[in-house]
Order: structure tokens, then sequence, then C-alpha cells
């Protein structure tokens, strides 16, 4: 893959005497003036440039963008006593100049369907009715529509995504990393978890007050899926797995510390109702192109595994964490793109020595048709194999534009990209991206 490296550059005026534009909403901000810092090295293909649209926005997880322009960002944590965000060019100079936040829970999942917004909390549901401009009408009186899922100390988020038949879908991880017992390496058998946990459970997506009984288990043997996405293309839901880990830790006399750095694959599937992904009991090795027995439960290393489990869609090295999944519908981007898969992997691999990057998966009819690729890199802002500084910016959401550009979020430094295609012949947009010490 063809790819150049670009200094960001950026410079956001402050702005004054903005107008309030909903009436439904508080107090809106403008966007204040910040001096450059420590500016990011963003690689894409040759004909792409990035800009950076907004800072400081906080733990900024999932993303949509309405069919208008504007940008609603979902906080894992509050931020200023709100947990969602929306950003607005008022001037349509194409830089957001304005920002209001609502929503006063934080949390990871946020869908645009059917002239609502959906959003989730970790242990909840919500939608909000949108105008005819995509705008939300009641800010602060949502629509609970599912409450009491599975809430832990860990995997807490609960990522959304919404069918063409009314019909939401919501991932509920497992806090337990391979389903052991407690101070041992033993599996638990059969996994206990697994009925309220490590999988996809389906509401419906217009009803109100709905408990976790009144859901369906969709998908199951999934570990936690933070990244997923309704593929309107295939009518079927496409999820990024988390892949478990510490296999020296507890079974030495099978697997190497090397082994275990970069054992299982983080994985891409493709799930309909009733499907098994195989968690605790087997995970897929992506070198060996193979599902193996987990050593909880009998596994050896060479021990295949159970054959009915549905197999990967597609399969990515070990740890790099997927935390957002978007199918690009768009045709602003060339051929090469349209359809297939972005994905934002939020840590990195020791396979690798990489890692804070978008990766780009081609599919034709429906199925990859081709390898995966790094698409943008070096979010990181420091070499990984050896690091001369912290890490700058985590990608985790992804939302693309109405006009065919794509948006990255950043959860570490709240900062927001925007990806654009110009054409190799053009001049590269640059802006500045300050960081966080």
């Amino acid at each position: 893959m063809v790819s150049f490296s670009f200094k960001l550059t950026y410079l956001l005026t402050a702005l004054t005497g903005l107008t309030t534009a909903n009436a439904h909403y508080g107090d809106e901000q403008p966007i204040a003036s910040r001096k450059p810092v420590d500016p990011v090295t963003i690689k894409l293909p040759s004909g792409f440039s990035a800009t950076v649209v907004a800072e400081d926005l906080g733990a900024a997880r999932h993303i949509v963008v309405s069919k208008t322009g504007d940008i609603y960002i979902k906080l894992a944590k509050l931020k200023d006593g709100k947990g969602i965000i929306r950003l607005r060019d008022t001037n349509n100079d194409g830089t957001p100049d304005q920002r209001t936040s609502f929503g006063d829970y934080p949390g990871t999942g946020i869908f645009l369907k059917n002239g609502y917004l959906y959003t989730s909390s970790n242990s909840s549901i919500y939608r909000y009715k949108l105008n005819d401009k995509e705008e939300v009408i009641n800010p602060e009186q949502p629509e609970k529509l599912v409450s009491g899922l599975r809430v832990k100390e860990r995997d807490q988020s609960k990522s959304i995504a919404v069918d063409n038949q009314n019909n939401i879908y919501v991932n509920i991880a497992s806090d337990n990393d391979a389903c052991r017992e407690p101070g041992t390496g033993k599996g638990m058998m059969p996994c206990p978890l697994l009925d309220s946990a490590a999988g996809i459970w389906k509401f419906k997506a217009n009803v109100a007050d709905q408990k976790f009984s009144d859901g369906s288990r969709y998908a199951t043997g999934l570990k936690n899926v933070v990244g997923l996405d309704w593929n309107t293309k295939t009518n079927s839901l496409f999820v990024m797995q988390h892949g478990r880990g510490q296999f020296h830790d507890f079974y030495p006399q099978y697997y190497t510390p090397d082994q275990s750095a970069k054992l299982p694959a983080e994985t891409m599937y493709e799930v309909h109702q009733g499907d098994n992904a195989g968690w605790p009991y087997t995970y897929y090795d992506h070198i060996q192109k193979k599902q193996f027995l987990a050593p909880e439960y009998g596994g050896d290393g060479k021990k295949t595994g159970d054959p009915s489990y549905i197999k990967p869609t597609a399969a990515f090295p070990a740890h790099l964490g997927p935390n957002g999944l978007l199918f690009y519908t768009g045709t602003a981007f060339p051929e090469k793109y349209r359809n297939g898969a972005f994905v934002a992997f939020h840590s990195q691999s020791a396979e690798l020595k990489k890692g804070y990057f978008v990766a780009f998966v081609p599919f034709k009819n429906g199925k990859p048709s081709g390898n995966w690729e790094i698409f943008a890199d070096n979010f990181a802002g420091t070499d990984l194999a050896k690091p001369t500084g912290p890490v700058q910016h985590r990608p985790c959401g992804l939302a693309q534009g109405p006009d065919g550009s794509l948006y990255v979020t950043d959860d570490m430094n709240g900062t927001l990209f925007r990806i654009s295609y110009n054409g190799a012949a053009r001049p590269t947009k640059t802006a500045t991206s300050s960081t966080k010490k």
C-alpha cells in the first residue's frame, strides 16, 4: 500500500457572537482558539489528507454524523456533567465552530437511524427523536428503551447497532477473560456467563421500558465486541471481537511468552440469529489460520476447536483492541474503498510492533476480497518499537460524513480527526493537533 506522511498543522480561531441554533439545547459554546503543541504525524495513502476537527472533547468513543453535518459524540466519562457532545458548523466553512453537550450519563454506544438518535450508557439504551434536519428535539428528555444490562468492573461498554426492522443490537461483554474459576487456570464448564454476557442481545428499537429479560440472545461466544456495524449491503450485523489473553501466565507448558503476546487473533464476524463464535472454549490463531481448543478446556496449543462454531470473516494480530467498525457507503473515496470495512484499533500488537491505527478490509459481494491493510497510521505519535515519548491518540470511533469523509475519534486526548480524499494531483490540506502531556 502506497502511503505518505504529512504534518498536521492546526489552529482554531476564537469565534464570538454566535446565536443559538436550537432553542431546546442549553448554552451553546463557540470553540475557543488554542496554541498548537507537539504536532502529530499521520500516515495515509496517496491522495488522502487529514485535519483536526475538534479537541478537548474528553473520552470520545463512538460517533455519528447527521445528513446536515452535525456531529454527535458519545463520551465514556462525563465532561462538564454531560455525556454527549454535538458539534455544528454554523458558517459552512467545513469546520465545526459550535459545541453543545447533553445527556447526564457516560457510555460508548451511539447510532443514527429511522429519525432517532440511539445512545447507550453502561447499563441502559436510550433514543432521542430527531427533526427533519436530524437535530435532537428534546436533548434532556430521552426515551429509555432498555435498562438492567449487566455491568461489572471491566469491559462495561454497551456498543449498539440498529437494523431496518426496528431491532437494536447491543454488546454485553464478559468480565472474565476466559471464564476461569477464581484463582485457577481451570475453565468453568459450562461457562455460566453465557446466559447474560459474552454475546449480542436483541431488543426492539421502538418499545420503551424494556428489561433485560425482554430481549433475546442473538449471538453468543463473543468475549467483548466494542466495534460493530449493520452492513446495509448484506443486511446483516458485523462485529469486531477483542481476543482473550494470558496463555503463558496460566499454561507455560503449552505457550511461550512470545506465543502469548501474539495470540489469539482479534476477529471480525458476520453474525446471525443463533450463531456461536466459540468463546471461551476455542480461540482463533491467525498465524496458522485455525481454530484451537482453549487450554482452560483441555487444549494444548495443538488440539483444534469445535468445527460447529462460526469462522471469522477476517482476522488481525493479537491485542490490537478493535473498538470501531464502519462499512463505507460513500463515493468520495476511490472505488476500492466502497462497501469495504474500516476498523479503528485502540491498542498495539507485539507481533507488528505497531498499533493505534485505522485498518481497511476490502469487500466484494458481502465478503472480504483481499488482505486487510493499514489505512491511517501513527495516531500514537511515537515509534512503538522504540518509543520516544507517550502515546498521543487512541483511535476509537468511526463515522462517515455526508460528503463521504471519514471521522475518527480519540478517547485519550479527545481529538476528532477528519480524513478526506483530494486526489493524487491535488495539494494536501493540513491542520495542527495539540496534545496533552
